[in-house]
């Protein structure tokens, strides 16, 4: 917890309907089986307004509700308000992290940009997740792995950096 508030934490892709939306429901489930639900909040959002509203990608919500962490709500948009609500904002690709910058109003709220995958142990130096929309499910498997991959090395650095136990 940081100044008595939970740690709170948005993973952002570009739409906002198929890989951030995974990654908040992997991260929400691990949060949750660790015993931190009340020390970690986790959201998603998109860098475009295309499919705010919307319901997440049939695909991606098949996928994870088949691994025990269904993916809930709506697709909504990133704001620059956001940088106020979170302490971190994990962008899932270079493009996204590049437009969150832009969007960024200052140097504090630019330190709050990362991507995803530089807590993945093992993942090479700016390692994306790649955008699964237009392949098969084999596509979507490979997303829901590396966000598995990469929110367990997050939440092990989070624990580690704000000594958070159950």
């Amino acid at each position: 917890m940081k100044n008595g508030k939970p740690i709170a934490v948005s993973f952002v892709c570009m739409g906002n309907i198929c890989r951030s939306p995974t990654a908040e429901a992997v991260m929400r489930h691990l949060v949750r089986e660790a015993g931190l639900g009340g020390k970690i909040t986790v959201d998603s959002a998109g860098t475009g307004a295309w499919h705010v509203g919307e319901e997440r990608d049939r695909r991606s919500r098949a996928l994870a509700s088949r691994r025990g962490m269904p993916i809930t709500g709506e697709a909504r948009q990133f704001t620059r308000e956001d940088f106020e609500r979170f302490h971190l904002v994990l962008a899932l690709d270079d493009d996204n992290a590049r437009d969150l910058r832009r969007l960024a109003g200052s140097d504090e709220a630019r330190a709050k940009i990362h991507l995803l995958r530089s807590f993945e142990p093992g993942a090479a130096p700016g390692a994306e997740v790649p955008d699964p929309y237009y392949g098969g499910p084999e596509g979507f498997e490979r997303v829901f792995d590396i966000c598995l991959d990469a929110c367990r090395g997050l939440l092990a650095h989070l624990r580690e950096k704000y000594r958070l136990e159950p």
